[in-house]
């Protein structure tokens, strides 16, 4: 099981508070030694203030031993620090709950407008370095644990400084890791988005640091998308999104996910397979294209179950691969909650493509495709076919699935035909009043360079 976990690939790219949730799962589920979670989360906590915390895993480590005296007069220094803190901007947090202030934050939320921090300036004799006192105040309850406070103190914050403020991706990022683990996903939900139109918009990074914040955008990302109902649409959305291949091709985050992060092939995977908006011809053309580009970086059984159904057509392959993706899917902190989902659509995947080249199928054969007995295939073949209206009948007698002949009608392949003539078209124009315009720009400097012969010619005679 541990030759298919990803925890420690994903956690190089996650906060410290963000990894503690993944440890916990991998405790609950024995897949490492009891101890060596212990450890981990121990040495994670030491540079946070999360002092109690740390002494509880530190008793567990050691049941005989004393509690380290460092940690307890660490103890102090937080609880001082906090006090410090939270008295430099007290007098901030009882005028922002003033009813004037409050109306006039709330509609400056989510603008760039400095009007609600010169209404406190004017009002309440309240500094901007009161402010910045408030983001710091900010982070230190979150090191602390205090999630709801930290993300109540950051969303703040933002509403009272610009967009172009020194400290607001960091209020960024902070503010989204308190509402996921506080698991307030539709708050998390719309500040991944504002997130995301921040790292996009910010045009004086360098392409390196643009590369890491798209990184540790796609990998933060997998908590609201596998938590959001929107989320799976999303995730798909977000890599294979564009309208051709040639799009996708520049697509920045599936180049991002290239370079730096094929490991996360296993979700996007993932998430094809289990959202039918998304699973159509195009998407999984374009997914099957990119795992086998990086099937020399990441291989699992969720991307080589999709090789062998749609690369190879190994239908015996695909059967087994799938019985590891139950492996993978059970002990995944991300997938473990649409595993049942995920059996069901691939699945139904296998009963499609199996479909499309034979004309009758046993119910035997197609129990042994499935993972499934007899029986349970049959009634799941019925309420498929019910459900999706697929042009086939069971014969219980002879036990086969005859499969009824899917001609297309003569509209239908014209517009097969024809669906990307437009785009054709336009590129072509597009190279042909390039092709005019470089021409054109030749035949300017031939007509330069020959009125500048004739020029000289009188010179040099």
């Amino acid at each position: 099981m541990t030759e298919y976990d990803l925890t420690a690939k994903l956690g190089r790219y996650f906060d410290r508070h963000l990894v503690f949730p993944l440890l916990e799962f991998l405790t609950e589920r024995n897949i490492f030694d009891e101890k060596e979670i212990l450890q981990a989360k121990y040495d994670l906590l030491q540079h946070t203030t999360m002092v109690d915390f740390q002494l509880d895993i530190h008793n567990k480590l050691h049941p005989d031993g004393e509690e380290p005296k460092e940690l307890i007069g660490k103890r102090e220094e937080i609880v001082s620090r906090f006090t410090e803190l939270s008295q430099a901007v007290q007098p901030l947090l009882d005028a922002v709950v003033t009813e004037d202030a409050a109306r006039l934050i709330e509609h400056q939320r989510n603008s760039d407008s400095m009007l609600a921090l010169n209404f406190l300036q004017k009002n309440f004799d309240i500094e901007r370095s009161m402010v910045d006192g408030l983001y710091n105040f900010a982070r230190y309850v979150y090191d602390c644990g205090d999630y709801s406070r930290a993300a109540t103190n950051l969303g703040l914050y933002r509403a009272l400084v610009p967009n172009s403020d020194k400290n607001m991706m960091s209020c960024l990022w902070g503010k989204l890791a308190s509402e996921i683990l506080m698991q307030r996903w539709d708050d998390a939900y719309d500040d991944l988005n504002q997130l995301k139109e921040a790292i996009e918009t910010n045009s004086t990074r360098s392409p390196l640091d643009l590369l890491h914040q798209r990184t540790w955008f796609i990998h933060w990302s997998l908590f609201v998308y596998f938590n959001h109902p929107r989320g799976r649409d999303d995730l798909v959305q977000l890599f294979l999104g564009s309208s051709t291949p040639a799009a996708n091709q520049s697509n920045v985050y599936l180049n991002t996910l290239q370079t730096a992060s094929p490991h996360l092939l296993r979700y996007l995977a993932a998430a094809v397979i289990i959202n039918p908006r998304k699973k159509n011809e195009r998407t999984l053309k374009e997914l099957i294209k990119v795992i086998q580009q990086e099937s020399y970086a990441f291989r699992d059984p969720i991307t080589e179950f999709l090789e062998c159904l749609y690369v190879h057509f190994d239908f015996d392959g695909a059967q087994k691969k799938l019985r590891d993706c139950t492996v993978v899917l059970n002990n995944d902190f991300f997938l473990i909650g649409c595993a049942d989902e995920f059996m069901e659509n691939a699945r139904l995947l296998i009963f499609e493509t199996f479909c499309r080249i034979h004309h009758c199928i046993t119910i035997d054969m197609l129990a042994e495709k499935l993972n499934m007995g007899t029986e349970e295939a049959e009634r799941w073949i019925v309420n498929l076919i019910r459900n999706a209206s697929l042009d086939a009948k069971i014969d219980s007698q002879k036990g086969v699935v005859v499969m009824g002949s899917q001609v297309l009608s003569p509209y239908q392949t014209v517009i097969e035909k024809t669906k990307n003539l437009f785009n054709r078209t336009q590129m072509l124009a597009h190279n042909s009043d390039k092709k005019r315009d470089t021409n054109a720009s030749w035949n300017h400097y031939q007509a330069q360079q020959s009125q500048a012969s004739t020029t000289l010619a009188p010179l040099v005679e």
